[in-house]
């Protein structure tokens, strides 16, 4: 584990705006400060950008941080995260920018940065402690722990606990952590009691991730489905996702006597934020499903390109992302299928993401 703190880790950009869309004003981002990932450039307000390398790069620098670095753009950037898969459903690596295809409301669209890095994540534990959950704790425990033992050494994790109250893991004024110990005793503080506000739990997560400097954001949901205590509704922690940067892994401990489970509903938070959701049959599965979606983190490919924007109305944009590459037969594509573009009045951007494999 690293000795530094875990918000060190994360590296932050600022950038300079273009006045409008195809203007001839520059904008420049610098490595110095981060904002978060995936929002789209809007005029006069900052937004995130990955460390990526410029589309220059070669597929050698691929899984290697980027030195500092200066990118140019005088329109808008709209920033994806790809997960690229084979046939058999494995992570395929080394794949460079001519062999990604990425269109905008059918347009393709020019790639203008690339880069397949493993970096810093802020990644979030939301885990159900109902009473329907108790017999399983340990196993969703020890699933946390091996998803930090593969993860990058210097993600910000946190955890967020849930029965009919949310309550966060860790000790006040300790917003994330990168160590196992502190992990571990987040995830063994409650009691496995009580109702289920699985809403309230997203929401409180979600939230949380807007204190991070990391580029990307991850929410693992753990949970047996189901809500029957939040304040907040469905419809309003759907939003929220479509509106986040974060991207949603869901686990479902479905047990099919239990009237309150919601498969559905986990499929569409990953769906709708480009993650995946898993159902195991039993909760010894658990760790494995965890340990996959750490090497999914760290293996995916980021794709930026300036869309020409004649008409800032606030309409939503639909983007497909395509791969191929001699020798690997069909490849599938997991990332969002599409964003939100801020109106012109939208006092600051908002980028939402539809995700599913291609």
């Amino acid at each position: 584990m690293m000795t530094r703190t875990a918000s060190e880790a994360c590296l932050e950009t600022r950038t300079g705006l273009s006045v409008a869309a195809n203007s001839g004003t520059d904008s420049r981002i610098k490595s110095s400060i981060k904002y978060p990932l995936l929002f789209l450039l809007a005029l006069a307000v900052f937004i995130s950008l990955p460390r990526f390398a410029s589309s220059q790069d070669s597929s050698s620098s691929q899984n290697k941080p980027s030195d500092n670095y200066t990118i140019r753009m005088n329109a808008d950037l709209v920033v994806l995260s790809a997960t690229v898969l084979d046939r058999h459903n494995a992570l395929v690596s080394g794949l460079n920018k001519e062999e990604f295809q990425v269109y905008e409301n059918q347009v393709l669209q020019h790639i203008t940065h690339f880069s397949h890095e493993d970096i810093p994540v802020a990644v979030g534990l939301v885990i159900d402690n109902s009473a329907s959950m108790a017999h399983k704790r340990a196993d969703v425990i020890a699933a946390a722990l091996s998803f930090a033992q593969l993860s990058n050494p210097q993600d910000q994790m946190f955890v967020v606990n849930f029965n009919e109250h949310v309550t966060y893991g860790l000790p006040s004024g300790m917003p994330f952590t990168d160590r196992r110990d502190q992990l571990h005793l987040a995830l063994s503080t409650i009691k496995s009691i009580g109702e289920t506000a699985l809403y309230d739990a997203i929401a409180t997560a979600l939230e949380h991730l807007k204190q991070s400097n990391c580029d990307k954001k991850v929410l693992i949901l753990i949970s047996d489905g189901g809500d029957n205590a939040s304040t907040h509704s469905l419809a309003q922690v759907i939003e929220m996702a479509k509106h986040s940067t974060a991207i949603i892994y869901t686990i479902g401990m479905i047990d099919e006597r239990d009237g309150d489970q919601n498969p559905g509903l986990l499929r569409r938070f990953a769906k709708e934020t480009g993650g995946e959701a898993f159902f195991p049959e039993s909760s010894k599965e658990i760790s494995s499903i965890c340990e996959g979606i750490a090497r999914d983190i760290r293996n995916q490919y980021t794709l930026a390109y300036a869309p020409v924007i004649t008409v800032r109305d606030g309409g939503y944009r639909a983007v497909d992302v395509h791969a191929s590459a001699p020798g690997h037969g069909h490849l599938s594509v997991r990332t969002r299928t599409g964003y939100f573009l801020p109106s012109v009045s939208s006092p600051q951007p908002a980028a939402i993401r539809h995700d599913s494999h291609n």
